[in-house]
């Protein structure tokens, strides 16, 4: 052997380094960020899951109004109106809209903040019409034929002078004066609660009830699955009503009708993810090493499907949004005076064609929530599948 010296073996000086010549190999997570940052409708509807959330439990807290309170002088008012200006001989101006579908003035100032509803005069009902007093200026509502115009006492006809936003009642407000964006938070908390629940409730049930009847196989996979079956046979839609017939009609008793039949497609999909993992190797190796079947379940199976499992748990939301909407609408969701965006809809079918804005606050807020929930879920699947590359 060759006597080699100590200082053939020193080490290089950093400067001296040979460079990598590549850079390292992301890490799946860092790829499945990669490609979920890319993709852009899922960036926009995380944006606005997290925005809604904030806004549904944190923006009552910030509003004059409650979701409760009741103000009949000020019912059905829209969220933008046409302002009308007179000015009476003392130079006061006064600065009010007309609701066309009640024939009430109500009176605001130049920002938009209500003030509240004008009283008139007697209305005649053979002429119909209704004067108004603004100091020594006599206003005439005549609503005699639509277009529905006010008159001066010189028989001219006030303009209207621009549109303006309701800064009182952003939304508006309902049939009973009641503030509709405060009952739409509220409802987005009952929707969303309903939602995440059912949810939470899927994921216990429907991960371990598939993982034990995949991984089990036999005769305990058969007996497991069958049940599943029974309660397949029943639409889920179907199944809920019925259950909620049986229940009173409540927050807790919608979240417990969704809950104890929403996991059946969360275990059809945890049982075909089990079955095709259990017979890789790195199964047969933990069971070699004396792995219990829980540790093997726990350990290696269920986090191996994981992907498959977020996406469809951000799928089913959606879907537990709409069928608590639905149950809602029916009258068989929360009572009142509790809101949610099913029961909001439902109020608002009765005056959808003199009040459309009283529909399509919470019709618009049920469609985006599930657009947003559906977009995430598509860009999930692409990000956690690793077979697809961007």
């Amino acid at each position: 052997m060759t006597d080699i010296s100590p200082e053939m073996w020193a080490k290089v000086p950093a400067a001296e380094k040979v460079a990598p010549i590549a850079p390292p190999a992301p890490t799946y997570g860092q790829e499945v960020r990669r490609r979920l940052w890319a993709n852009k409708p899922a960036v926009v509807s995380i944006v606005f899951i997290i925005l809604l959330v904030i806004a549904a439990f944190f923006g009552p807290y910030f509003s004059p109004h409650t979701y409760y309170k009741q103000d009949l002088k000020l019912a059905n008012i829209p969220p933008f109106f046409e302002t009308y200006a007179v000015t009476d001989g003392a130079g006061e101006t006064t600065r009010f809209f007309l609701n066309a579908s009640n024939f009430n003035l109500y009176e605001v100032d130049a920002e938009g903040n209500m003030l509240g509803l004008l009283r008139g005069g007697r209305k005649e009902m053979i002429k119909k019409s209704q004067p108004y007093e603004f100091g020594d200026q006599t206003l005439t509502l005549d609503y005699s034929k639509l277009p529905v115009r006010l008159l001066l006492e010189d028989g001219s006809e006030v303009r209207p002078s621009g549109w303006s936003w309701n800064k009182t009642y952003l939304f508006g407000t309902d049939q009973l004066g009641r503030d509709i964006l405060v009952r739409q938070l509220y409802g987005a908390q009952i929707s969303l609660t309903v939602a995440f629940v059912a949810t939470l409730v899927n994921f216990f049930i429907g991960v371990f009830y598939g993982g034990i009847a995949g991984y089990m196989g036999g005769k305990v996979d058969a007996v497991m699955m069958r049940f599943v079956e029974i309660i397949s046979t029943i639409p889920l839609t179907l199944y809920v009503v019925l259950l909620m017939v049986v229940f009173d009609s409540g927050l807790l008793s919608i979240i417990v009708a969704i809950g104890s039949v929403f996991w059946v497609d969360m275990a059809r999909i945890v049982r075909g993810q089990i079955l095709s993992l259990k017979s890789q190797d790195y199964v047969a190796a933990a069971r070699t090493m004396g792995a219990s079947p829980a540790r093997i379940l726990t350990r290696h199976l269920l986090p191996n499907s994981i992907g498959p499992i977020i996406v469809t748990l951000t799928m089913l939301i959606p879907s537990a949004i709409f069928i608590e909407s639905f149950m809602s609408f029916i009258g068989l969701g929360v009572t009142p005076p509790l809101a949610s965006w099913g029961s909001l809809t439902s109020e608002a079918v009765e005056t959808l064609r003199a009040y459309p804005h009283q529909l399509f606050f919470p019709a618009a807020a049920i469609s985006l929530t599930m657009f947003a929930f559906n977009f995430l879920g598509d860009g999930l699947r692409d990000a956690l599948d690793p077979r697809v590359g961007r």
